[in-house]
C-alpha cells in the first residue's frame, strides 16, 4: 500500500513543537519544524493508521474555551500545502496522486472517509461521529465544513507549479536561491571547500563535514536523507530551518534511532566535479557547527573542534 500523508492541528498555541507526536509541526508563522525522518512511523498520530504515514500538523486551534481564537493562520495552510506537495514529489507523485486516499485530514481519517478500517467513528459530529477529532473539517470560523477538499487542492495547484495554494496572497514564483561564488574556510586547521549563496550564507558538501569530524554516516539514496551515528548530539529543532521556498530540493540528517530524529535539513544541489553531474546534499557551515557543537569564529569563519573533541 503507498504511504498516506495525515494533515493535523495540535490544539495548542502557535509556538507549540514537541518531537515524539508528528513527523514536521508547523508553528503559526507558517516555519516548518521537521522533527522526525519521514521515512519513520510514528506510534500514535491517527488511530489504527500509524504505519506507513506521515503526520503533518499546524500549531494552532489552542484558545480557550473558544480554539477559534487561534485558528490556522493563512502561512501555516501554506506551508502545510507546500510542505506535502514537496514530500509527494519526493515520492514521484503527481498532482492527479492528491486525493483522499493520499492525503487525509485527521477529521476525514476519524470518520473513514476513504474506507480503509472501518473502526468507530470517531469524527466530526456531522458526519456521524463522536466529535473527538475533527481536526482541518474546516480551514477558518464558520467555514465550509470541506477542509480536506481545499488542502488537497492547494496541493495539486502547487505541484503542477502554481505559485501559491491558495491561503496567502503570495503571487512570488519559486526560484532557487542563488549561489554567488565558492572559497575555503578553515576547519580543524585544514582547508574545507564552501559556496556563498546570494544572501553571504557559507555552504559546504554535508558529506565533507562530517568527514572532517570523525561522524559516522550512511547516505540513504532512496529517501534522500543521511543517517549519522553520533551518539552525542540532541536536536534543537531549530526555528531557522531551512524552508521549502528555499528552491531546492531538500534532504534530512537524522540520527540513528528508531524515531530518527531530524538533526538539520539541507538542499540537493548538483555538482560539476564529477564526470556527470549529480545532485549532492548541502548544509549551512554555521547551523552544522551549532547542531554537532564544532567551536565557531567569524571574521573570517572558521570552525574548531567539536566540545569535548
Amino acid at each position: 500500500m503507498a504511504a498516506t500523508i495525515y494533515l493535523h492541528w495540535t490544539a495548542t498555541a502557535y509556538d507549540w513543537i514537541r518531537p515524539g507526536h508528528y513527523h514536521s509541526i508547523i508553528t503559526g508563522d507558517g516555519l516548518v519544524h521537521r522533527l522526525h525522518s519521514y521515512s519513520v512511523d510514528l506510534p500514535a498520530h491517527t488511530w489504527q493508521r500509524n504505519s506507513n504515514a506521515v503526520a503533518l500538523s499546524c500549531s494552532c486551534m489552542g484558545g480557550t474555551p473558544d480554539p477559534w481564537t487561534q485558528p490556522p493562520t493563512p502561512s501555516q495552510l501554506e506551508s502545510l500545502c507546500a510542505e506535502t506537495a514537496s514530500i509527494a514529489r519526493s515520492w514521484g507523485w503527481s498532482a492527479a496522486d492528491i486525493n483522499i486516499t493520499t492525503v487525509m485530514t485527521h477529521a476525514e481519517a476519524a470518520s473513514n472517509r476513504d474506507g480503509r478500517s472501518m473502526h468507530d467513528n470517531y469524527g466530526p459530529v456531522i458526519w456521524g461521529g463522536s466529535g473527538e477529532r475533527w481536526d482541518l473539517l474546516q480551514l477558518k470560523r464558520n467555514g465550509a465544513t470541506d477542509g480536506g477538499e481545499q488542502l488537497r487542492a492547494g496541493i495539486q495547484a502547487l505541484m503542477r507549479g502554481e505559485p501559491s495554494a491558495g491561503f496567502t496572497t503570495r503571487s512570488d514564483k519559486l526560484e532557487p536561491l542563488l549561489f554567488r561564488g565558492h572559497t575555503t574556510i578553515k576547519a580543524r586547521g585544514d582547508d574545507l571547500p564552501v559556496q556563498i549563496d546570494a544572501n553571504g550564507t557559507s555552504w559546504a558538501l554535508a558529506a565533507d563535514l562530517l568527514a572532517r569530524y570523525d561522524i559516522p554516516y550512511v547516505w540513504d539514496t532512496s529517501l534522500q536523507r543521511l543517517l549519522v551515528g553520533a551518539l552525542d548530539v540532541a536536536p534543537t529543532y531549530r526555528a531557522d530551518a531551512i524552508q521549502a521556498d528555499v528552491g531546492w530540493a531538500l534532504f534530512e540528517m537524522s540520527l540513528q534511532t528508531g524515531n530518527a530524529p531530524v538533526i538539520l535539513t539541507g538542499i540537493m544541489r548538483p555538482t560539476s566535479d564529477r564526470p556527470v553531474q549529480t545532485a549532492r546534499a548541502w548544509c549551512r557551515v554555521v547551523e552544522f557547527a551549532e547542531e554537532f557543537g564544532v567551536s565557531i569564529a567569524y571574521n573570517p569563519l572558521v570552525l574548531g573542534e567539536r566540545r569535548g573533541g
